[in-house]
């Protein structure tokens, strides 16, 4: 396995973390991991260790804010930046491999970032996979008037705290996310909390049109994103070709849990029958 990493400028002026990791042979098939809300690419070790082996090309960027690129911890100034960086990472992705077209796997907030990719860019993906993807629910109006006005007159103030323990039913999980020192442990900014809901009424209005290939892989027991409020979205997506896996028990890093074994061999089965294109 060959590992790699480089750096880009991402919207207005950012700069950007990116990794890669390659197969010692031919590239099967070309991965692109968004990761969650306060961590980082470097933490899907686990999908590395199973998937390059077998000859895929993973990569993954550190979105701004987080991990070891540029901008305030966890801010997401704006989505449409963050969509943005992606899209640059990836076309940067594609011309190391002769234009290919990449499979994009969004986790948590990254699932609602590969989400609003494959709405904007759809040509430059072979397949969608969302791991418990921020793509529905709401919040009471009054709370969501709250959020958006904190987020105008001050952004960085904290608003909701996410409990480490709810990541994962592993505990060792739970001790080297806290530990980590590129994740961002502590209460939700108001500009990440309002970035993160205003883009999804627009998801499920614009769901049924959407056409990639898609998997959904999301655990039952997720209370950091929960199922109930993604199943709207997920229902009306309108791709022809759609498998949704869901995981009774499982919390919200399902590539973390006890079972990881189980649901990665879910997600490389997918990916056998969607081969590269």
């Amino acid at each position: 396995m060959k590992q790699l990493d480089w750096r880009l400028t991402g919207q207005r002026g950012v700069e950007l973390f990116a990794q890669g990791w390659l197969p010692d042979g031919p590239v099967r098939d070309v991965i692109v991991i968004a990761h969650g809300y306060a961590e980082h690419g470097g933490r899907y070790g686990n999908l590395v260790e199973r998937l390059v082996p077998g000859g895929y090309a993973l990569y993954a960027i550190d979105h701004r804010g987080h991990g070891r690129s540029g901008g305030k911890r966890a801010l997401v100034d704006r989505m449409a930046w963050v969509i943005e960086d992606l899209h640059k990472f990836i076309g940067e992705v594609r011309e190391r491999h002769d234009g290919q077209l990449v499979k994009l796997l969004g986790h948590s907030m990254g699932g609602n970032v590969a989400f609003g990719y494959a709405l904007r860019w759809p040509e430059d993906l072979s397949g969608l996979i969302l791991s418990g993807p921020l793509i529905g629910g709401t919040a009471p109006a009054a709370q969501r008037l709250v959020v958006k006005l904190l987020s105008a007159v001050a952004p960085g103030l904290g608003t909701v705290a996410l409990p480490p323990e709810a990541v994962s039913r592993d505990p060792e999980v739970v001790k080297a996310y806290e530990a980590d020192p590129l994740v961002t442990v502590g209460k939700v900014p108001a500009r990440t909390a309002h970035e993160l809901f205003a883009p999804l009424p627009g998801y499920l209005e614009r769901a049924p049109g959407m056409q990639v290939p898609v998997l959904i892989q999301h655990g039952e027991a997720d209370a950091l994103v929960p199922l109930a409020g993604a199943r709207p979205t997920i229902d009306a997506i309108g791709a022809p070709d759609k498998t949704v896996i869901t995981y009774p028990g499982l919390y919200h890093e399902i590539y973390n849990e006890p079972e990881k074994d189980a649901v990665i061999g879910d997600l490389a089965r997918w990916l056998e029958a969607h081969p590269a294109a």
